[in-house]
C-alpha cells in the first residue's frame, strides 16, 4: 500500500533533502513540501472538508518549522487530525525533547543528519498506526477537520470601531440557534465582555497560562456561564496580567475549548500580542471589524499588512466587516475591499448608536431588542460566516427572526417578563 506523506520544512537546503530521500522510500507518496505552519494546517484542513481519505497517513514537522514552534504545531495537528502520524525531525535527539515530543502527540522522531534506515523505519510505524486509527473509525466516519467546532476571532481596526460588540453578537446568534458556544475575552489589558454583560466573576484566561494540560475540569472552573447559555473565559480584572498569557497558553486554551464548544468566538481587541496572534492564526475565521471613515480604514490596512509581515494570517484570508455604515457615507465596502486585499463581508452593520445606548449603559448587551436593525445585521452575519445553523427549508433570515425571537422571549422570561 502507498503511503502519502506531507513534509513540513521552512528551509529550502532541508526541504531538498528531505524530498530526495523521501523519494527512495518503498511505495512512498512525497507531496511537495510545505514551507510554513499556517500553509501546513491549512492543506491538511483543506484535504479533511473534503474526506478523511484525501489526508496524508504522515506529516513530518522540521524543527526549524516557522512562525509556529514545531512542538506546538505538532501539538496543533495532533489534536486537529487525529487520524494522521505527524513525526518531527530533529538534531535534538535527547530524553527531554523525545518526551516533549511524544506529550506533544508526535508518533515518532527523526534525528538530524537524516539516515534512510531511521526515516524508513518511522515513516512505516507512523502510517501503520493512522490506518489502524482510520480502520477504527471506519468506512462511513465523518471527516475529521478537527475536534469540537468553529473557531472565530474578531479584531478591531483601532480602539472604538465596535469589535467587542461584533464578538457578543455573533456568539448570541450561535447560542440562540441551539449551539454550544464560548465567548472569550482575549482583549487581554482592557476587555470589555464583562462589562457589557454584566458579569462579575474572578476568574479569568490568566489563571489557565500556567496550567501544561488543560482538563476539563480544570476549563470548567475557569469558565462563567452565563444567563444566555454562552460559556464565558474573561480578560483578566488587572490588566498586566494579561502578559502572563503566552502563545502557548493561547494555543492549549484555544484547543480546549473547541473541543466542548461547538463555535467558540474571541474578541481579540485592535492590539496585537502573542497570544491574541495565535488565536488569529488558530482561527477558521478571522475577521476585523472598521467603520467607514479614514482614518479606522488605514489603520485595517496597516493591521492586515503586520499580520502578513508576521506570518499571522494573509489578506486573502481575512474578512474585514464594515461597522456604522451608511449609504451616504464616502468610504463604501468595495473601496475597504481595494484597500485592504481582504474579503468584505455581505452584511454591513448600520450606523444606529441609539438603538444601543439604553442596553450598553445597562450592561445588558444580550437583551437588545429583536427589531433593532444593528442585531439583526450581526445575526445575518452570522448565518453568513455559518455560525448559525438553519433547516434547508427555511430562508437565512426566518431562521435568525425566529432564533432572535426565542433568545429575546427566554430572556424576558429570566427577568420575571421585563
Amino acid at each position: 500500500m502507498t503511503t502519502r506523506i506531507l513534509p513540513a520544512v521552512g528551509d529550502p537546503d532541508a526541504a531538498r533533502s528531505v524530498s530526495t530521500l523521501l523519494s527512495q522510500l518503498p511505495d512512498a507518496e512525497p507531496a511537495q513540501p510545505v514551507t510554513d505552519s499556517a500553509q501546513l494546517v491549512d492543506t491538511l484542513a483543506r484535504l479533511a472538508a473534503a474526506s478523511l481519505d484525501e489526508l496524508p497517513e504522515v506529516v513530518l514537522v522540521h524543527e526549524r518549522i516557522g512562525p509556529v514552534p514545531a512542538l506546538e504545531l505538532v501539538r496543533e495537528v495532533a489534536l486537529r487530525f487525529p487520524a494522521v502520524g505527524v513525526v518531527l525531525i530533529t538534531a535534538d535527539a535527547s530524553p527531554v525533547l523525545f518526551s516533549a515530543a511524544m506529550d506533544s502527540g508526535a508518533r515518532g522522531l527523526v534525528t538530524l543528519p537524516l539516515g534512510y534506515e531511521e526515516l524508513a523505519s518511522r515513516v512505516q510505524a507512523a502510517a501503520q498506526w493512522s490506518l489502524g486509527v482510520r480502520r477504527h473509525l471506519g468506512a462511513g466516519a465523518e471527516p475529521i477537520a478537527g475536534p469540537g467546532g468553529t473557531v472565530v476571532t474578531v479584531s478591531g481596526a483601532k480602539g472604538g470601531v465596535g469589535a467587542t460588540l461584533t464578538a457578543v453578537h455573533l456568539a448570541l446568534a450561535a447560542r440562540a440557534s441551539g449551539r454550544s458556544v464560548a465567548l472569550v475575552d482575549m482583549d487581554l489589558q482592557s476587555g470589555d465582555i464583562a462589562s457589557y454583560l454584566d458579569v462579575q466573576f474572578r476568574r479569568s484566561v490568566a489563571d489557565l497560562a500556567t496550567i501544561a494540560d488543560i482538563s476539563p475540569r480544570v476549563l470548567q472552573d475557569a469558565v462563567y456561564v452565563h444567563e444566555t447559555g454562552l460559556s464565558l473565559l474573561l480578560a483578566p480584572a488587572e490588566g498586566e496580567r494579561g502578559e502572563e498569557v503566552t502563545d502557548r497558553a493561547a494555543r492549549q486554551v484555544v484547543s480546549a475549548l473547541r473541543g466542548r464548544h461547538e463555535v467558540v468566538v474571541l474578541d481579540c481587541g485592535s492590539r496585537l500580542d502573542s497570544a491574541n496572534a495565535a488565536a488569529i492564526e488558530m482561527a477558521d475565521t478571522a475577521l476585523l471589524v472598521t467603520t467607514p471613515d479614514v482614518v479606522a480604514v488605514r489603520a485595517a490596512k496597516r493591521t492586515v499588512r503586520m499580520w502578513e509581515r508576521l506570518q499571522v494570517r494573509k489578506a486573502e484570508e481575512t474578512t474585514t466587516v464594515v461597522n456604522r455604515h451608511h449609504r451616504s457615507t464616502e468610504i463604501q465596502p468595495p473601496l475597504v475591499q481595494k484597500i485592504t486585499g481582504t474579503r468584505i463581508a455581505g452584511v454591513t452593520v448600520p450606523a444606529n448608536f441609539k438603538e444601543l445606548s439604553a442596553v450598553v449603559d445597562a450592561g445588558r448587551l444580550h437583551e437588545l431588542d429583536a427589531k433593532s436593525t444593528v442585531k439583526q445585521a450581526l445575526w445575518t452575519l452570522a448565518g453568513e460566516l455559518g455560525l448559525v445553523g438553519a433547516p434547508a427549508t427555511d430562508a437565512p433570515g426566518k431562521q435568525l427572526a425566529r432564533a432572535g425571537d426565542r433568545g429575546s422571549l427566554g430572556l424576558r422570561r429570566r427577568a420575571g417578563g421585563r
